[in-house]
């Protein structure tokens, strides 16, 4: 089951920044380059760290892990360069009538 959650409007989040959400139960990283938006988990793997208090890098659509440096791809959650070796969750997410929009997946009960 998805369930769809209004997170903010997308004229909040300014270009080249991220925000951090919890959704569900979930800690996200919501970050906006020019007008596309990304969401992925907002914990680093390699460690308990916030994602969105990273650098953004605009040019390689990822975010970096403030702790350690570990860079992640925004489109897919993978790690691209150590010391993380596992991926991220990574979020539908979609700008629908000005607002930014998260899928997430449900596990039926």
């Amino acid at each position: 089951m998805t369930v769809q959650h209004r997170l903010f409007a997308f004229d909040e989040l300014a270009p080249g920044t991220a925000r951090k959400v919890d959704v569900d139960g979930h800690r996200v990283a919501v970050v906006r380059i020019d007008d596309a938006v990304y969401a992925i988990g907002d914990t680093c793997s390699h460690a308990d760290v916030s994602l969105s208090e990273g650098f953004v890098d605009t040019s390689e659509c990822a975010i970096e892990c403030s702790r350690h440096g570990a860079l992640f791809d925004l489109a897919t959650g993978e790690a691209l360069t150590l010391p993380a070796l596992k991926p991220v969750p990574r979020f539908d997410v979609a700008v629908v009538d000005g607002d930014v929009i998260i899928t997430i997946e449900k596990e039926p009960s």
